[in-house]
């Protein structure tokens, strides 16, 4: 079974422009437990004392969800998170040689000591704390350095290694694939008698954040970070919405409730400012919408024939919509649901008219323009008849 971590409060916030208030934080934490995620990660409580008191809050709040905090490798960052109470502290900590010798001027067994010594005095602090240790960009370090770390980490006290793609790097298929990575790494660690859970964090700037956290649930990973909207930084990470779906669907992974995801997109869309977009999967506003005269004519007969996902499951509505694209079946359709089923051939045939025309002019008709144009029809044809 795997679990998923969502990050909206976290690496959402990361988004540029991106801040939620604390009763927002709360709010969006309340619809997260209530979906049923398995970890929220609340924040990096020192990057603000406002930050650091939302994750407090959230962590009091008795949520079946874990509430994690975010953590450079510091003990000052580790007691800040002890502060607030939370059952899971993610350290983080690149082993990469270029970023230990341009950045960190450290070498690796440096680091790893950093690295241990915090962990360390993390689980010393909080036996039963969950902890996750990152190697940052762990695709691009050497590998050989990631293996060293990690198994380090998890003797000190680690509980996870996480996987992360940091710059969206990986590709399924190719060379670069996170079924091959995840599946080395846990060989490599086994080797060494080490079986800590494998978490994967799959940024989307190719667009494949969600294909490569599905090769990574191919490869047996534990746990899979993902936000609401995707959020996070540049291109963000994987959609939340659309990976619980997918596990839920297609994977039998069916312990999430997928009809909270609606309010929770609505929510985090108001306060976050960033648009849901129109084609989004799953929570898109035409994503159950049918246009074509030929996908409306099928769908109303059968919606299966022109959908593979039921809205049913979200708890909402198959729409259709009515353009220059619509054929006489979906104005036939539209014409139903205002109770106009009488309206004769030549009426409806001037009415579709109408309807491509305004179509063409870019603008989808709804049901109340739709009954405006029947009327203005029905008077146009008294008087000119």
């Amino acid at each position: 079974m795997v679990w998923v971590l969502d990050s909206t409060l976290r690496e959402g916030e990361q988004t540029p422009g991106v801040y939620f208030d604390k009763h927002i934080k709360l709010a969006i934490a309340n619809l997260l437990d209530e979906i049923g995620v398995e970890i929220i990660e609340a924040g990096h409580p020192m990057v603000t004392s406002e930050i650091h008191e939302a994750v407090k809050s959230i962590a009091q709040k008795g949520y079946r969800s874990i509430v994690g905090a975010h953590s450079r490798s510091l003990k000052s960052d580790v007691d800040l998170a002890l502060e607030c109470g939370v059952g899971f502290i993610g350290i983080f900590y690149c082993v990469s040689d270029e970023r230990l010798e341009t950045v960190f001027k450290k070498d690796l067994d440096s680091a790893i000591s950093l690295i241990t010594d915090v962990i360390k005095y993390a689980k010393s602090q909080k036996p039963d704390l969950l902890i996750r240790y990152t190697p940052e960009d762990t695709v691009r370090s050497q590998f050989e350095n990631v293996v060293l770390a990690a198994s380090a980490a998890v003797e000190a006290g680690a509980d996870i290694i996480s996987v992360a793609d940091t710059t969206g790097y990986m590709v399924p298929g190719t060379n670069r694939s996170m079924y091959d990575y995840i599946s080395r790494l846990k060989d490599a660690l086994a080797l060494r008698n080490l079986y800590p859970k494998i978490a994967v964090h799959c940024h989307n700037d190719r667009g494949l954040a969600l294909a490569n956290a599905l090769d990574a649930y191919r490869a047996g990973v534990d746990i899979i970070d993902a936000a609401t909207l995707g959020l996070g930084e540049r291109a963000g990470i994987v959609d939340l919405a659309q990976l619980l779906t997918v596990l839920s669907l297609d994977y039998d992974e069916k312990r999430w409730d997928l009809t909270k995801l609606v309010p929770l997109y609505d929510l985090v869309t108001k306060h976050s400012g960033i648009a849901i977009p129109t084609n989004f999967p799953i929570t898109g506003r035409n994503s159950f919408t049918h246009c074509a005269g030929v996908h409306t004519h099928a769908a109303a007969i059968n919606p299966m024939h022109y959908e593979s996902l039921s809205p049913d499951i979200l708890g909402r509505k198959r729409e259709f919509a009515l353009d220059h694209m619509s054929g006489i079946a979906s104005l036939r359709f539209a014409l139903s649901l205002i109770n106009e089923n009488d309206l004769d051939d030549e009426h409806q045939q001037a009415a579709l008219k109408e309807v491509k025309s305004v179509g063409q002019r870019g603008r989808i008709i709804d049901l109340s323009e739709l009954q405006h144009i029947v009327e203005s029809v029905k008077h146009d044809k008294s008087y000119k008849s």
